[in-house]
């Protein structure tokens, strides 16, 4: 099986069992976003009005165009002319924004809390980029240039006046006032020429300041992004995956013990053998009541997500693993007046799998349970027992937690001979397996104990 089928076979798991607690995880998640969209991200409108600039343009002028739109020149006529309470041109600029669309028009676009106000501000804001932007195209330190076009063609049309007026008073011959005259009219047509030429020149800048607002902006109907919906959203996405990163982070640092020779290496003993106990998943799930206990019941992390789904078996298996056990037990110490059965305080599966055990064991050998506390382990002082059986579940506890035990089992005097490892199954029914004969129990457990592998 490949890393990545693993993966989704892990993230399917807690899914399948902490989806109630991940459901609470998302609508916390959804409850901040819905937070910061009141607190940090109020409800605003976007409105947008478009800007002809006739005649051709270059990409960088309308970038040029672009920038001096949501320049502080403009945005703050823009604002004196609204006149907003709180509104000036330092906090307007952020409000306002342009981009270079296609057809040589140029978007603007102003947000504010309403939509009215978000269409006004547009507007005015293309005004006085149109009004600005024309004032600086007819700017220019030529005389003839600052009068504008419509000078430059009074000035045409006026001095074809005076050419006519004086062709018609000319005199047709050689005499010194026709020529005086004729000269005259060949320096107005010079001038006239001259005039022309400056007008031609003025026309592709008289057509690129001749800017037109396409209509007023359109009244917004739907609040700008991020909206609250998105915010909720977002909030809930990303409560859920931090949820499911924390279950993986948690158990990839998990350092429990899960397999039987790490157990055994932890409290310095050996595997006699392995017991199931039936009840799958809830006899992970510790006692207890209270509204803590409730709520953790509820939410599901009472009980451990990452261990593998129990497998099915039937009562006369378990019977036969539990005869098994008691069967190595006698072989490995024969004669023994007692053991001490050691159960991890809270070990669930440890504890009804020991329970199995002493009543499955009939006083050959004499059993005697105790439940150990792990933070602080404390086991009674040796009586009449020839040594201590631990039995608990695998995944349970770290090599810590186990070593502990095994040092106050030492404190007690008390020898670890053995360690019974017990696991969660699902009760399957089947008929009733035939009993053993007796002699023949011990033929089981010495042919398990002889082949090194535990039931």
């Amino acid at each position: 099986m490949s890393d990545d089928t693993i993966r989704l076979v892990t993230i399917g798991r807690i899914f399948r069992r902490r989806w109630r607690l991940l459901a609470v995880i998302t609508l916390m998640g959804a409850l901040v976003g819905f937070g910061a969209s009141v607190a940090v991200f109020p409800p605003r409108y976007t409105a947008s009005a478009s800007v002809l600039l006739p005649g051709a343009w270059e990409e960088r002028e309308l970038l040029t165009q672009v920038n001096v739109a949501t320049s502080s020149s403009v945005v703050d006529r823009a604002a004196d002319a609204l006149d907003w309470t709180g509104g000036d041109g330092s906090e307007l600029i952020d409000q306002v924004s342009a981009k270079a669309a296609d057809g040589n028009i140029v978007e603007i676009s102003g947000t504010a809390e309403t939509p009215e106000r978000a269409q006004q501000l547009a507007d005015r804001v293309a005004k006085e980029f149109v009004t600005f932007a024309t004032r600086v195209a007819g700017g220019s330190t030529d005389p003839a240039r600052a009068s504008g076009p419509e000078a430059l063609r009074k000035k045409v049309a006026e001095t074809n006046r005076r050419i006519t007026e004086l062709a018609n008073a000319a005199d047709p011959g050689q005499t010194v006032e026709s020529v005086q005259a004729r000269t005259s009219l060949e320096k107005l047509r010079t001038s006239l020429e001259e005039a022309m030429k400056k007008l031609e020149e003025a026309d592709p800048a008289t057509g690129k300041a001749g800017m037109v607002v396409m209509g007023p902006a359109a009244l917004p109907t739907g609040e700008a992004p991020p909206t609250r919906t998105q915010l909720m959203a977002g909030g809930a996405v990303l409560a859920l995956l931090v949820g499911v990163i924390a279950h993986l982070t948690a158990a990839r640092s998990n350092r429990r013990l899960r397999t039987g020779p790490e157990i055994a290496a932890a409290l310095g003993s050996t595997l006699i053998g392995t017991v199931d106990v039936p009840g799958g998943r809830a006899a992970h799930r510790p006692g207890g009541g209270g509204p803590r206990a409730w709520t953790r019941r509820f939410l599901g992390v009472d009980t451990r997500w990452d261990i593998p789904t129990p497998l099915a078996s039937d009562e006369a298996g378990r019977q036969l693993r539990y005869r098994r056990v008691c069967a190595r037990i006698r072989i490995q110490l024969p004669g023994s007046r007692g053991l001490l059965v050691v159960v991890p305080d809270g070990d669930e599966i440890g504890r009804r799998a020991a329970e199995q055990l002493v009543a499955e064991a009939k006083n050959d050998p004499r059993m005697r349970m105790v439940d150990v506390p792990v933070n602080r382990p404390m086991v009674p002082d040796r009586d009449t027992e020839s040594g201590a059986l631990v039995v608990l579940s695998a995944g349970s506890w770290t090599a810590g937690e186990l070593s502990g035990i095994a040092e106050a089992c030492a404190d007690g005097r008390h020898e670890v001979v053995g360690i019974v490892v017990a696991g969660p199954v699902r009760s399957r029914s089947s008929r009733p397996a035939a009993q053993p004969e007796e002699n023949a129990t011990p033929v089981l457990a010495a042919r398990g104990h002889a082949t090194g592998g535990p039931a």
